[in-house]
């Protein structure tokens, strides 16, 4: 039996979310932590409304320091994977888990990473859903302003570009449901160029270390545990594609048999459940889930 953890990303935030966490030692020294990097409490902007909460600069920081405590609470339990994988955000938290970079550094790199994507203005994101892929697939070679942002799953995928161009796909490809993401830029694409320019400075800078197990990134999805390479597939993530339905593929065919799904929400374990039927799935989202492992 081979187990990955795989971590959320925006758009699995909830409000309340990492608040059950608070009465454990780990919990409680990791939310100091973070409010000494941040200026501000993880706990209360959890507790406070989702407006604020829904804000890139927010939402991205809580969803990792919530993960990281749950992969600490979980190892102090004598649990590990075997693979890590994360979707956008969360490849930030499998790189913690696999011991890349400690807790601190992680966040210092997504405190700016999620500043400098709520900086970035114009162009929007949209999810369809039970989409003609052919007809998509079309419609995307004939728009050069919209990019297919996140292969999520074969009936799952969300497009980024300019705000004319997206709405151009959504009123020509039939879909069952098409939503506009509440973004504030359009993230995976070649907009995000400069904001993911500056980022990669501070990236740079960054020591990674070698993984102590294999990680599949998000713009290629074969697992690696060499940390020049690791770094290397971060800096193109902002402007990449979330490749994630490959992810899953690749995670079922090199062996993985569990598939835990450490974080808030159920996102990842609806698209598991679409593109690998076969594999077991956990979530892992709140202290009650971990008492019942």
């Amino acid at each position: 039996m081979k187990t990955a953890w795989v971590f959320p990303g925006q758009g699995s935030q909830a409000v309340g979310m990492g608040v059950d966490l608070l009465p454990t030692a780990i919990a409680k020294e990791k939310y100091q932590q973070a409010e000494e990097i941040l200026g501000w409490s993880v706990v209360e902007k959890c507790q406070g409304d989702e407006a604020s909460l829904a804000l890139t600069q927010n939402t991205q920081p809580c969803l990792y320091v919530i993960e990281a405590i749950l992969i600490d609470l979980l190892k102090d339990q004598g649990f590990e994977p075997d693979y890590v994988a994360g979707h956008s955000l969360g490849e930030y938290s499998a790189l913690y888990a696999a011991g890349v970079f400690d807790f601190a550094t992680g966040l210092q790199l997504v405190k700016e990473r999620s500043q400098v994507m709520a900086g970035a203005s114009g162009g929007m994101m949209a999810a369809l859903m039970k989409f003609d892929p052919n007809h998509l697939q079309t419609a995307l070679a004939d728009n050069a302003e919209v990019v297919l942002a996140n292969d999520n799953s074969p009936e799952q995928v969300v497009i980024s570009g300019t705000v004319a161009g997206v709405e151009r796909i959504l009123a020509s490809v039939k879909a069952r449901r098409a939503v506009p993401l509440k973004v504030s830029g359009a993230f995976h694409s070649s907009f995000m160029n400069e904001p993911a320019q500056a980022f990669a400075q501070t990236l740079a800078a960054c020591q990674f270390q070698d993984a102590t197990l294999p990680v599949l990134s998000n713009v290629d999805p074969s697992p690696t545990q060499n940390g020049d390479r690791l770094k290397e597939k971060l800096m193109q993530q902002m402007t990449g594609s979330v490749r994630w339905r490959e992810t899953m593929v690749n995670l079922g065919e090199i062996g993985a048999t569990d598939y835990w799904e450490v974080g808030p929400g159920k996102v990842l374990t609806g698209l598991c459940k679409r593109t690998c039927p076969d594999l077991n799935l956990k979530n892992i989202g709140q202290l009650e889930d971990l008492n019942s492992l």
